[in-house]
């Protein structure tokens, strides 16, 4: 299978990398367009900030590759958050799959970033198959995507929010499966299995 991980100033990608070699995959790590459309299944991972990172994909016209893509594709974390319409961080346009918009935590008692395991409850989804509702997942971020008609798992910080979303061939998920153990592992093998 060929995997792709996308490169670009904004990334966790060894750590993506080395949980794919635990479940017994690898993949290539590039920002060339032709290399990314040709790949069974495309992962679009993120740490870093926002408007930065979508400069970043418009100057080497990743942006318009990345809309069109027909594979499976994952977005984490920022990679989810840059598939939404807008970003408050910095008044982001960003990739619009998702229709919603991603918001800071305001909290007045609660840490902001989110950092650590939280829960997240899963629809009935392919992502999501041998997932138990209520699975522990790794967070880092101090932006969510609010609730929407993508949303396919929701998890509770100060407010309920999208901790995964879906359409057609794109996914997201904001938290971190490639630190989340047993539970990351099974959505990235679940990820990986999903017809090309």
């Amino acid at each position: 299978m060929n995997i792709v991980i996308i490169q670009y100033n904004a990334g966790n990608i060894k750590s993506v990398q080395y949980a794919l070699q635990r479940i017994g995959a690898t993949a290539t790590v590039t920002n060339n367009p032709e290399q990314i459309i040709k790949a069974d299944k495309v992962i679009f991972p993120g740490v870093g900030e926002a408007s930065t990172a979508m400069q970043y994909l418009k100057d080497h016209q990743l942006d318009e590759v990345i809309k069109n893509l027909t594979q499976p594709t994952l977005g984490i974390c920022l990679g989810m958050q840059l598939m939404c319409t807008h970003s408050q961080e910095n008044n982001t346009v960003c990739l619009d799959i998702f229709n919603t918009t991603v918001k800071k935590f305001e909290s007045e008692t609660l840490k902001i970033p989110q950092v650590g395991w939280n829960t997240i409850d899963p629809q009935d989804n392919i992502l999501f198959n041998k997932v138990n509702p209520n699975s522990y997942c790794y967070f880092v971020h101090s932006y969510y995507a609010e609730l929407c008609t993508n949303t396919i798992a929701t998890t509770n910080y100060s407010l309920p929010f999208s901790s995964a979303l879906q359409k057609n061939n794109f996914y997201g998920v904001q938290f971190h499966p490639e630190k989340s153990a047993t539970v990351g592992e099974q959505i990235l093998t679940n990820f990986l299995n999903l017809p090309a």
